[in-house]
């Protein structure tokens, strides 16, 4: 260790954190403080540093990141990355870490107060004693006990809230087309459909992460299904239970009560939902403990002190940590993007998954193109950041039994990425791509059996059925009263009158409404919008 502390790497702190954060980066560096919300402050003190550490208020985007021209990781004490330009560090070569187990207890504990909250209007009967108002009858409530509970999403906060409910005698239902029966069924968990869940739930709590399919998923047509005696909680993501669905619902008796932590915009200090008495609310404490805030700190004090080390960093979101060779490199975000494709198109997680690697790049070690292609797989599964270390670890709790298969040989592309699985039903989904020209412009060049050649975009729709004429036509019609423009689309098949597969490119997110109407009319044997955008 240097006595000179110009020779240390320095650490900028631009938020407060626990003193253990301090303590857990140890004596090897220079640290100092800022207050990162203060733009004037920022920039100016990220100009010599080698890391820097924040919470939520801090924002390090492309300028900020362009300022700190030394900058080797960013450290975000905490599971969101809103506030971090993870796209932009990437590109200047810096890390980005996290703390992604840090606050899953504390997220599950709150969305079992607000279940029981709701159940005996804890807060609405504190407000009015404290308010002189003694409200016994107004505020009777009803028991969890032999009560059935939906909990959607059964990922590690789900897991951990059906296992704390069941401890108060509540039968646990769940909706996640993502976990396999046998695995639910170990947990004493039995999987249903969304539309069964709805039909049967007394409580429901929503752990899912947030994508284009989640937003809104419980929405108007949802609260349509549900009991009206239902309780519903949101402490996961602002807008998968729909805000204006659940005021029409709660004002129409259709749903009881709610308890919600997030909301659509936030901070949202004013909403029509505060109205109803039956309705509790809280600012966004799904990580707000001490326990949650000094685990977040001390874990991204631990992977700085590491990536500073040139070691690898299990929580890094946007590197593996260690070497990876330069021709690999471009490869990863296309590895990434099948993997996502691939759960797109499969719609549940596979039984057997391989990666396969074809071409002149696997003269390097792509290990770490299987990393990335688990990445993508599960992006849109979880409600965690998904990291190249954690991958493999989500695909382990759900029994996906993954490999790897390289070959030199690549007849018709220089490299080609495969990400091929077996769903239970035995199934066998697949999606190839290459990256094309000087520029690495990323192509799908194969579905299942059927050679397209398409480049990537950030939504497609994805359509199988037997080949006629009329088709095309339907689909762009229906697009187009949709308001969707086409930007590309190709048509494979291996015969006339057999199987056709259309690929189609779109300039926006084609809503589950929308497919379900083509799907319809064309009698599709699978329909299915894909969306790489986070």
């Amino acid at each position: 260790m240097s006595s000179n502390p110009s020779q240390k790497p320095v650490v900028l702190i631009a938020e407060e954190l626990s003193p253990a954060t301090v303590d857990a980066l140890g004596p090897d560096f220079e640290i100092r403080h800022c207050n990162g919300a203060d733009r004037a402050q920022l920039l100016p003190a990220l100009a010599d540093v080698d890391a820097v550490l924040v919470r939520s208020a801090t924002k390090l985007d492309a300028e900020a990141i362009a300022a700190a021209r030394k900058l080797r990781v960013i450290a975000r004490a905490g599971v969101g990355l809103d506030n971090v330009d993870v796209s932009a560090a990437t590109k200047a070569g810096v890390m980005v870490v996290n703390a992604p187990t840090s606050n899953i207890v504390t997220a599950a504990e709150l969305a079992c107060g607000l279940l029981v909250a709701t159940a005996r209007n804890i807060p609405q009967a504190n407000t009015a004693l404290k308010n002189g108002e003694w409200k016994r009858s107004k505020y009777t409530g009803v028991e969890l006990s032999e009560k059935t509970l939906g909990v959607v999403g059964l990922g590690r906060i789900g897991v951990l809230v059906a296992q704390r409910m069941s401890a108060f005698g509540m039968k646990i239902v769940a909706y996640d087309p993502y976990v396999q029966p046998a695995r639910a069924a170990q947990m004493g968990v039995k999987l249903l459909s969304l539309d069964e869940l709805l039909a049967v739930a007394d409580f429901i709590t929503v752990h899912l992460p947030k994508t284009p399919e989640t937003l809104g998923l419980i929405g108007d047509e949802a609260l349509h299904k549900v009991k009206p005696t239902v309780r519903i909680v949101n402490a996961a993501r602002g807008g998968i239970v729909d805000e204006e669905a659940l005021y029409s619902a709660l004002k129409e008796g259709r749903v009881a009560g709610a308890g919600l932590d997030v909301y659509a915009t936030e901070p949202c200090t004013d909403s029509p939902l505060f109205q109803f008495d039956q309705v509790v609310c809280t600012p966004h404490l799904g990580a707000s403990t001490d326990e949650a805030q000094e685990k977040a700190g001390i874990a991204v004090a631990r992977s700085v002190r590491l990536a500073l080390a040139g070691e690898l960093v299990p929580d890094a979101v946007n590197v593996q940590g260690g070497v990876i060779a330069e021709d690999v490199k471009p490869g990863l975000p296309l590895a990434e993007r099948l993997g996502r494709i691939f759960t797109a198109l499969a719609g549940e997680v596979a039984v057997r998954l391989d990666v396969e690697v074809y071409g002149e790049i696997t003269q390097h070690d792509v290990k770490v193109l299987e990393l990335s292609a688990l990445k993508g797989v599960f992006e849109d599964v979880v409600d965690e950041t998904v990291s190249y270390v954690n991958a493999p670890l989500f695909a382990q709790e759900r029994g996906v039994e993954v490999r790897l298969t390289t070959s030199s040989e690549s007849p018709d592309h220089r490299n080609v990425v495969t990400v091929r699985g077996t769903l239970s039903g035995g199934e066998e989904i697949s999606v190839s791509g290459t990256l094309a020209g000087p520029k690495n412009h990323q192509k799908i060049v194969a579905i299942g059996d059927h050679d397209v050649d398409l480049a990537l975009a950030d939504h497609m729709l994805v359509l199988r059925y037997e080949d006629r004429p009329g088709v095309v036509g339907t689909v762009g019609r229906i697009l187009g009263e949709a308001g969707l423009n086409i930007a590309g689309m190709q048509v494979s098949r291996h015969e006339e009158g057999g199987e056709a597969l259309v690929v189609l490119t779109v300039d926006d997110t084609v809503p589950p409404g929308v497919v379900a109407e083509i799907s319809d009319e064309i009698g599709a044997a699978s329909a299915r919008s894909v969306n790489l955008v986070d």
